[in-house]
């Protein structure tokens, strides 16, 4: 394990934010697959949280077990993610024994947003009810659609005398969208059950 690899515990609010690819050239840089196209949280932190890929990605994987913290000393866009250079790792070969890793940070690192924006993993989790008062469901996930998000929520149904899981989907607009309120975990939406 590099000595830039310090062990540690994953924070309890951890939010998994990317992976890292593959090795960047030769001097030690490592290629980032962020989960999302906002990036701003990774670019925040100085540290990051690494863990080893999943079971299914780790055939072959030795750098560390664990929970381990990198410190980040460049981050940079290139192409379609990010590249990076973290302390302590200064060939190709340590950086190519990161690939799979998986980079977390606590949520309470990332930077304030502007009124009215959202980091998708705050919404995840919460509550809509409609104007009504009638529970929609519970957002499962968000979708991105080009211009705008879409709420994706799961909401029970009863079927021969099952209980099962159902699917809508909201377009998170303003036009849809009348509160966000994640001090109740409830979002309010101008939307019918049977749209």
């Amino acid at each position: 394990m590099s000595t830039a690899l310090v062990p540690s515990a994953l924070p309890a609010d951890a939010v998994e934010l990317g992976r890292i690819q593959d090795a960047w050239g030769i001097k030690g840089w490592v290629r980032i697959q962020p989960h999302s196209a906002d990036t701003d949280a990774l670019f925040a932190s100085q540290d990051w949280f690494l863990q080893p890929p999943e079971a299914r990605f780790a055939r072959g994987f030795s750098a560390f077990s664990g929970c381990v913290t990198v410190r980040v000393a460049e981050l940079k866009a290139h192409a379609d993610g990010l590249v990076a250079r973290l302390d302590g790792v200064a060939d190709r070969n340590t950086a190519e024994s990161l690939k799979g890793c998986r980079i977390s940070l606590p949520r309470s690192a990332f930077p304030e947003t502007p009124e009215g924006e959202y980091y998708w993993v705050d919404l995840i989790g919460l509550d809509v009810v409609n104007r009504e008062g009638v529970n929609l469901g519970v957002v499962r996930d968000l979708m991105a659609t080009g211009p705008t998000s879409v709420l994706v929520l799961e909401y029970p149904v009863v079927e021969d005398g099952v209980e099962k899981s159902a699917e809508r989907m909201i377009p998170f607009v303003s036009a849809y969208i009348d509160e966000v309120d994640r001090q109740a975990r409830r979002i309010v939406a101008d939307w019918q059950p049977d749209y």
